[in-house]
């Protein structure tokens, strides 16, 4: 083996600086494929966030069966008319969403930012001193 070969890194070997592999480049081209969409769609979105962050109300219906399904505002006008399946129809309420609320006022206005805590220690001279003897009697274990 000549002298000063003995492995490593190469000199000028993978990728260089900057560079980007495949899963990274496509990653990035469907980040902004959903950025496209969302902005395109901001005020549906939020316009729905803040009626979840309000609470939410809907039309239910009742079929021959017994069971209920949240219908649409088609379903709704034919069963209010008496042209549907369904016959029974109520208003179901959601509870207002304090998540919901939560991350509106955090991108609305910046996440508040966390309170420091003042901790404070008793005896904090008993423990260091505690400490010290104890790294002392360590000391003289590892001697004798």
């Amino acid at each position: 083996m000549p002298q000063g070969k003995r492995g490593g890194a190469r000199p000028n070997s993978g990728p260089k600086k900057g560079a980007k592999y495949a899963p990274t480049i496509t990653k990035e081209q469907a980040r902004e494929a959903l950025r496209q969409i969302v902005l395109r769609e901001m005020e549906g979105l939020t316009a729905a966030q803040i009626a979840h962050a309000k609470g939410l109300s809907y039309l239910v219906g009742r079929d021959k069966a017994g069971k209920f399904k949240k219908l649409t505002s088609e379903e709704a006008d034919k069963a209010l008319a008496g042209e549907s399946d369904y016959t029974l129809v109520e208003v179901w309420e959601k509870d207002p969403s304090v998540q919901a609320f939560t991350d509106l006022m955090n991108r609305a206005l910046d996440k508040p930012k966390e309170q420091e805590q003042e901790i404070k220690l008793t005896g904090e001279a008993d423990l260091m001193a505690a400490l010290v003897s104890g790294r002392q009697r360590a000391a003289e274990r590892r001697k004798g």
